[in-house]
């Protein structure tokens, strides 16, 4: 069996396959065809994409779905169904999965398209799946321990703005708000997440990474109202790591390399 990894990531409208040979990182997206399910876009992929022709060691699926933090002394598994669709409205046709968040004390609960996952079981053995959130969450936790400030981060990807923030090892904050490409929407949004968590425009600091709706607005815009606002560099931060110069690479993709190896 091959020993390499294939990292397949899931999103609203997009689909994307890598992978790495001899330490280099190949990335494709897949041209989805908006009018077949996202189970029938992964068969055609499997039947013509020459990266998928491999019998990897092992084949995690990062998918991107409305996500339930539940802290991890409360979680049972057997309610874990129940406590997603209270908080989701119910969705059709999908599996309710978890991921467990040892530094933080959490479980994150998202879900993933039934006939998705057979298609995905039905092709790989060895199959993981996790919350595109997850490498995320883990590299900003990681950073936050640097300076007394509190910090508030912002995640853009996919059309939609992720907010959190942490305190004592836990998450104190977390949401997310679909944006478009508003940067007016997405102004809002970090505004009165900002509020409610109850930072302080002079003192504390706002993160922001990813796909910034039209970005140089965006920033100057916070900027009004937020004195200390850090926008991350991926090729800073990861020391010009091969990875982060892969055009078309969302961050998220970028951090789990980073982070997992």
């Amino acid at each position: 069996m091959n020993n390499q990894r294939l990292i397949i990531r899931v999103s609203q409208g997009s689909l994307s396959f890598s992978t790495t040979d001899a330490g280099q990182v190949y990335f494709e997206r897949y041209p989805l065809n908006s009018s077949i399910s996202i189970a029938a876009n992964m068969r055609e992929a499997l039947r013509t994409m020459p990266m998928l022709e491999n019998d990897y060691g092992r084949v995690v699926v990062l998918v991107d779905s409305p996500i339930l933090l539940v802290p991890i002394d409360l979680y049972n598994e057997s309610s874990q169904e129940t406590e997603y669709f209270h908080t989701f409205s119910r969705q059709e046709g999908v599996v309710v999965v978890s991921h467990v968040l040892p530094n933080l004390n959490a479980v994150a609960l998202f879900s993933i398209h039934r006939d998705l996952r057979q298609v995905l079981t039905g092709r790989f053995a060895n199959l993981l799946v996790l919350p595109v959130m997850g490498s995320i969450w883990l590299h900003m936790y990681q950073k936050s321990f640097t300076g007394q400030r509190q910090k508030l981060y912002a995640y853009f990807h996919d059309r939609r703005l992720e907010l959190f923030s942490f305190q004592q090892n836990r998450f104190k904050f977390y949401n997310a708000y679909p944006i478009g490409t508003n940067p007016n929407d997405a102004l809002f949004y970090l505004l009165s997440v900002w509020k409610q968590v109850g930072l302080e425009p002079g003192e504390d600091e706002l993160h922001m990474s990813g796909d910034l709706p039209s970005r140089e607005q965006l920033i100057d815009d916070v900027r009004r109202y937020i004195k200390r606002v850090f926008i991350a560099n991926p090729s800073g931060e990861f020391n010009r790591a091969p990875v982060t110069q892969i055009e078309g690479m969302p961050y998220d993709l970028m951090t789990y390399y980073m982070k997992r190896g």
